[in-house]
């Protein structure tokens, strides 16, 4: 089989194709015939050993895949050869095959694609966790999401409005903005790429949140962006910490107190390590959404196995709008 192996620290230009055995499964494992993998930041800390674990070398990146399972272990019966199934693994998925326990396999919709399916665990699974668990978000709540047309930003625009929200979408560029509109955004804010002024930026995002603020606000920016987003919150809002590819912001602690405000992390990882029963359950929910029509997620860009370095760097420089996803069968 052919993986894009990470055999030394570094940037996605530093990511080789190679030819390996197919892996053989275990005890309670079953094996995927991967079709697509989706793209996500944390695949770019994982390959320059910058996110909270470092696997052993050398190790494919990509945490979200969608397959055809090809072989299962002796005592598996809860799935067969031929299923279509989506995992949520550590890394591993930038390969044609991957072994992951049978536990970790939930079967996709029959109306559902493969890059679709690849693109929904972590990102949809983020946003629900932030949203629903995290922030708590409730019909009629005002949801600032910046960052509003990468992958997660747009799934926090669909899942919000679908959760009866008042969607706030923040983007760094009106092509950005176009797509926040179609994504069902109600109001649009497009904030400096590198803003300088902190206190216009903030008083932009009240302009459009109204004069109660934004009950919820999404952030998987961080940087310079994240103290006037936070002033932008409302009593008793929450303010969700998802990532920080901008930076990691230095917030001052008396705006939590003169707002009453919470900020809460998002750690999704976390999350499924710690309650995998409420994150397989948050997941069937979200897949019934998607059978239901209530959610539209966006795929904008696909690479080859081959190419998934340059899918990284996509990401990486801001390039995209919505889901990217690696081809691993082509």
């Amino acid at each position: 089989m052919r993986a894009l192996l990470s055999e030394v620290a570094g940037g996605p230009a530093a990511l080789v194709l190679r030819e390996l055995p197919d892996p053989t499964v275990g005890p309670g494992q079953v094996r995927i015939a991967v079709r697509c993998c989706g793209v996500n930041f944390p695949d770019a800390l994982l390959i320059e050993d910058k996110y909270q674990m470092r696997p052993p070398r050398p190790f494919a990146p990509g945490l979200e895949t969608s397959g055809v399972i090809d072989l299962v272990g002796a005592d598996v019966t809860s799935l067969k050869i031929g299923d279509r199934v989506i995992a949520h693994v550590e890394y591993g998925g930038f390969a044609e095959k991957l072994v992951v326990d049978a536990a970790h396999c939930i079967p996709m919709p029959d109306s559902m694609p493969f890059d679709i399916a690849a693109g929904v665990l972590v990102t949809y699974s983020t946003v629900h966790h932030a949203l629903v668990d995290r922030g708590e978000l409730k019909a009629g709540d005002t949801l600032l999401v910046l960052g509003a047309a990468g992958g997660v930003g747009l799934a926090a625009i669909d899942l919000g409005k679908s959760l009866g929200a008042r969607v706030v979408a923040a983007v760094s560029t009106e092509a950005k903005a176009q797509a926040a509109r179609a994504a069902g955004a109600d109001e649009v804010v497009v904030y400096p790429v590198e803003p300088s002024d902190g206190k216009a930026l903030a008083a932009a995002f009240k302009s459009v949140c109204g004069a109660r603020g934004a009950d919820v606000i999404f952030d998987p920016v961080g940087g310079d962006y994240a103290e006037p987003a936070l002033r932008t919150a409302a009593w008793r809002g929450r303010y969700l910490v998802i990532g920080f590819p901008a930076g990691i912001p230095r917030i001052p602690l008396n705006l939590p107190l003169l707002k009453g405000c919470d900020v809460r992390g998002v750690f999704m990882g976390a999350a499924r390590r710690q309650e995998p029963k409420k994150y397989d359950a948050a997941l069937r929910e979200l897949l019934t959404l998607y059978a239901e029509g209530k959610i539209h997620p966006l795929v904008s860009a696909r690479f080859p196995l081959a190419e998934g370095g340059r899918a990284i760097e996509q990401l990486l420089n801001r390039e995209v709008i919505g889901k990217v996803v690696v081809d691993c069968d082509r």
